[in-house]
């Protein structure tokens, strides 16, 4: 979409709305002052909130371990003898009250968890879902507090009107529509009471805990506990200040308009009315991105909708280093037009440039098949020790090996796999830097969205799709950058084949079909699971987990 004549002149620097309530110039943003220096100093604050602690923060660690002892308590007693799809709701359930009780961190906790679809139980992403929006909402008058005490002037001097009920209540702030006295249609966002002081209380005692996880089971050492608590510290630490979430916004619709995506908007950020705490916008609806039936009736092409979604995040990431970090449902609006609302900027992804060409190389190895290029890249993101043997670890990897169809294989070879696989990268010192990791969770949930958007994309076609529009758009470019022309590159489908596990004769594969064979592969896992449990009797991971909680909180109360 092109920027015609009569149009606001702040399109020509960013992806906004048409009839926007004011206009940006981001030369005169009252709140922009000192805004590199700041983003400096709170990314400086990171190391001192996760230092090393001889002694625990005791009183938030046993807080937390009765909170979350008794969640565990009550669906041991009143769940676990429920059947398995019972029991696991119950005990999810119990776990994001707990979480919510315990402030924002863990709700935010919540949150990531509720983005791991196809990696975490199904009852547990649904359950955390809810971490996202419906939270228990802060009282009217703490929120009529803040925003008088950051704006300095009474409610009624800036506000004619402000909803008391917000219209979503997360883990670190709530939004309420309102209007200006000026008149214009807008939403404010409100930061809760107290939650600066907690969450930088709750980071000491993760911080001081998470070392003590390390290598105690797969799934975490693979992870690194550590470095998950050093991303979940940088990105929360950030989005304790709105004045920084204001210039992501700014950012993102900046890469946005450079890249002539215009079907995807950012709301404007109000020219003075933004401090710490509180961030007015503009006002943007339209259908809930799981309204699908309603777009369709609108007439909306919901599959052009999630294909111009995915050229914007790719685009943003390898091109530009910049890229919305917390793509989901809850973030997104499709306007009637069908340009895509994209909403909540608290954590965004921004790459130095090694990182960037890392992440461009990383994308071009996968869409040549070139093991050597995907395996450096992932390298020179971090997710590699430096002085990694490239050959030797898709070697010992097996990356070059025969194809095997995991719908064919049974629940017990597909765990020794699995657990090989494992144990393999943890021996080179694998981990998950902070730009991977959401990467990584982006393209899930993109991949997701294809389910309820457009369940019958052939996505072979569309692979192919997406690297003709690249090589076209970009081929010069990523030439230069990275020594690999895309226009003269073939996209290797045998390698896409083998990622999916699927044998070198098909031709195509809808989501649909994709889904189905997951569906197949997690019913074997489960049963697999089943039988492991009545193999060996009660207990598993919740006791273990109750134990090894159980003696923290001991450790903690004696010192």
């Amino acid at each position: 979409m092109t920027v015609s004549a009569g149009s606001p002149a702040d399109l020509a620097f960013g992806s906004f709305s048409e009839n926007g309530p004011w206009v940006v110039d981001p030369d005169h943003l009252v709140w922009r002052g000192g805004i590199d220096a700041l983003r400096r100093r709170t990314r400086g604050e990171v190391p001192q909130l996760l230092r090393r602690r001889r002694l625990p923060p005791g009183a938030r660690v046993v807080a937390v371990g009765v909170r979350l002892g008794w969640a565990v308590a009550a669906w041991y007693a009143l769940d676990r003898g429920q059947g398995r799809e019972r029991s696991r709701a119950g005990l999810s359930r119990r776990l994001r009250l707990a979480f919510e009780a315990l402030g924002p961190t863990y709700i935010k906790l919540g949150q990531i968890l509720s983005s791991g679809q196809g990696i975490f139980p199904e009852e547990l992403v649904s359950e955390f879902r809810l971490c996202r929006d419906q939270v228990p909402a802060e009282p009217f008058a703490a929120v009529k507090a803040i925003i008088e005490a950051d704006l300095g002037q009474p409610l009624s001097a800036v506000f004619s009107h402000m909803e008391e009920v917000p219209v979503a209540a997360a883990s670190i702030a709530q939004v309420h529509p309102a209007r200006l006295v000026s008149g214009e249609e807008v939403v404010v966002k409100v930061q809760r009471p107290q939650v600066a002081s907690l969450v930088r209380r709750d980071l000491a005692a993760m911080s001081w805990i998470a070392p003590a996880l390390v290598g105690r089971i797969p799934v975490t050492a693979l992870a690194n506990p550590p470095a998950l608590v050093e991303l979940f510290a940088e990105t929360i630490v950030e989005e304790l200040d709105f004045r920084l979430e204001a210039e992501n916004m700014l950012d993102v619709a900046r890469v946005l308009s450079e890249t002539g995506t215009r079907t995807t908007v950012v709301p404007r950020p109000h020219p003075r009315l933004v401090t710490r705490r509180v961030l007015v916008m503009e006002r943007l609806d339209g259908f809930a991105w799981d309204d699908v039936a309603g777009m369709r009736a609108a007439g909306i092409d919901t599959s052009a909708v999630l294909r111009d979604g995915m050229v914007a995040f790719l685009e943003g990431a390898m091109l530009h280093g910049v890229f919305h970090g917390d793509l989901h449902g809850g973030n997104l609006f499709v306007q009637p037009d069908g340009r895509v609302a994209l909403l909540d900027f608290g954590i965004t992804g921004r790459l130095e440039d090694p990182q960037r060409l890392a992440f461009l190389r990383l994308v071009m190895g996968g869409t040549v098949n070139d093991l050597e290029l995907q395996v450096s890249a992932l390298r020179d993101l971090g997710a590699l020790p430096p002085d990694t043997d490239i050959r030797a670890v898709i070697r010992d990897l097996d990356l070059e090996g025969p194809v095997q169809d995991p719908t064919q294989m049974t629940a017990e070879e597909l765990t020794a796999q699995i657990r090989e696989l494992t144990k393999a990268l943890l021996s080179y010192g694998a981990r998950m830097p902070k730009e991977l990791m959401l990467f990584v969770k982006n393209m899930l949930f993109l991949d997701a969205a294809i389910a309820n958007l457009a369940p019958d994309l052939d996505l072979f076609a569309e692979v192919v799709r997406l690297a003709e529009y690249f090589a076209t758009r970009y081929g010069d470019r990523i030439a230069r950058e990275i020594g690999i022309d895309p226009r003269l590159a073939r996209v290797d489908l045998d390698g896409l084949r083998a990622s999916m596990g699927l044998p070198p004769d098909v031709e195509g594969i809808t989501y649909r079909e994709l889904q189905e064979r997951r569906e197949l592969i997690r019913r074997r896992m489960e049963e697999h699971a089943r039988r492991r449990e009545r193999a060996q009797g009660t207990g598993g991971w919740i006791g273990w987990a109750s134990r090894r909680a159980g003696r923290l909180v001991g450790r903690a109360t004696r010192r």
